[in-house]
């Protein structure tokens, strides 16, 4: 996995501070394979409770972690009870590290 223990520090607090302390991340995509180089951060956060903004609150994991990390670009995937599950979901499952 291609994170330093300050970024998935930074990552995971960020995530519970927006959406609360439940909130589990996966990393998935590229990032996860140690012989790629570069890449976008692609995270995938559940929680157990209804999220009635998903779009406001992916996009403020994505802006306060990309800034945390200078800027590299970060997708966030949001997992939540009332949210339609894609197969980008299963993917990130199967292929992720939960963090």
């Amino acid at each position: 996995m291609r994170l330093t223990p300050a970024q998935i520090d930074t990552i995971k607090s960020t995530a519970q501070a927006v959406l609360g302390e439940g909130a589990q991340v996966t990393l998935f995509g590229s990032r996860v394979d140690d012989l790629q180089k570069g890449g976008d951060v692609d995270l995938m956060v559940e929680v157990d409770h209804v999220v009635t903004d998903p779009a406001l609150m992916a996009a403020r994991v994505a802006s306060q972690v990309s800034r945390a990390m200078h800027g590299r670009k970060v997708d966030v995937l949001l997992k939540a009870p009332n949210l339609m599950q894609q197969p980008i979901h299963r993917i990130a499952e199967q292929e992720g590290v939960r963090l």
